[in-house]
């Protein structure tokens, strides 16, 4: 991206798309994990034991397992130096078949449901309204134009 930096779109075993930035004069994501800024983002995998292995070998990734819940799978955890960065689970058989692995990008929220709302307000439709899980907050919603993405609070612990 001229002087800014080097840029590639790729798709994993399983389809999903990523891209990778390489820096040069711009360093790429500096604020992480506040309000509007990227907060998480979490692989939704039609085979995520295909995709897994790629993901170790291209970055180096390991992984944290955890049971989501009856009935649910596990939910892995992408790790970077023991630090969490990224999360992935088998797709929910309800989604229909068309729909392909893709990741979902959560942007910080001091309020969720203020910002959920607020969203709701300037034209996008609700996919996941406001819920709790076990490590806070986050709704799902789509752009006027049919992006989605994520609204997320974590608990401080």
């Amino acid at each position: 991206v001229m002087e800014q930096g080097r840029m590639a779109v790729f798709q994993d075993p399983t389809g999903a798309f990523i891209s990778v930035w390489e820096p040069k004069k711009m360093f790429g994501a500096e604020v992480t994990g506040k309000q509007g800024a990227y907060a998480w983002a979490e692989l939704n995998s039609r085979g995520l034991e295909k995709a897994k292995p790629f993901y170790k070998k291209v970055f180096g990734w390991g992984e944290k397992i955890s049971p989501m819940g009856q009935g649910q799978g596990d939910y892995t955890e992408f790790q970077q130096d023991g630090q969490s960065i990224a999360g992935a689970m088998e797709m929910n058989p309800m989604v229909p078949q068309e729909v392909p692995s893709y990741w979902m990008v959560y942007f910080g929220a001091d309020d969720v449901d203020k910002q959920h709302q607020k969203a709701v307000g300037l034209g996008a439709k609700e996919m996941v309204p406001p819920q709790e899980f076990p490590g806070g907050r986050f709704s799902i919603l789509s752009d006027p134009q049919g992006a989605a993405f994520g609204l997320l609070s974590m608990s401080r612990r």
